[in-house]
């Protein structure tokens, strides 16, 4: 009698086995996964556009995976490299140091000369091209200017030398802006362009050109 052949059983994928698309099996954890079989990105698993899978919480973020990067991922911004995160704010006495240390030495300039009257022979040396030539330079008259300003007396501070009472003006404006942006963290750059380097040149020329002149005598200590 005749038997008939014993139907083979089904083959089961083991633990370990690749996922064949026409075996119908579940990839394991640690098996590869193609875009082709259609199987759930295992934990550590490559990510592929093409298979719709959520990254995992360490995967790389690809721009074509449609995935948001964690925490700390690695950001493209543009130009594929990491997203530099700021710096450290530094402490508010770090950030006040360099302007009330600038502060402090020109208010002790003006505090000495404010004491020490320029007005008295002896105590100041006397400006080289005046005493040679007779001739006064920008900076002729600025102690008397900074003796009288210091006592409050405006109009002889101007007389003396108006172009440097302009001056303490425009330091007091720029003490202001420092110590504003120093409380706030903002860096304080200076960047004077050569226009304006040679702008004060040319004032400094004038103003020196029109106090030497018989009409410009009201500019003359």
């Amino acid at each position: 009698m005749q038997t008939a052949p014993e139907e083979a059983p089904t083959p089961v994928a083991p633990p370990h086995a690749h996922a064949w698309p026409e075996g119908g099996a579940v990839a394991p954890p640690h098996a590869p996964v193609g875009p082709e079989d259609g199987a759930v990105t295992p934990p550590h698993a490559p990510l592929w556009s093409g298979i719709g899978a959520v990254t995992p919480p360490h995967a790389p973020a690809w721009p074509g995976g449609g995935s948001v990067a964690p925490p700390g991922a690695w950001g493209t911004g543009g130009t594929g490299g990491p997203m530099a995160a700021p710096p450290p704010a530094r402490p508010l006495a770090r950030r006040l140091f360099a302007p009330l240390a600038a502060l402090t030495g020109v208010a002790a300039a003006f505090a000495y000369v404010g004491t020490v009257d320029p007005n008295e022979p002896g105590h100041y040396p006397v400006c080289p091209l005046l005493r040679f030539t007779g001739v006064y330079c920008p900076g002729c008259g600025g102690l008397r200017s900074a003796h009288a300003f210091v006592h409050g007396d405006l109009p002889a501070a101007l007389g003396a030398n108006a172009l440097a009472v302009i001056g303490y003006g425009l330091f007091g404006v720029l003490m202001v802006i420092w110590l504003i942006r120093a409380i706030r963290g903002v860096p304080m750059r200076l960047a004077a362009s050569p226009v304006l380097w040679w702008g004060i040149g040319a004032v400094l020329a004038l103003f020196t050109l029109v106090r030497n002149l018989p009409f410009g005598s009201a500019l003359a200590p």
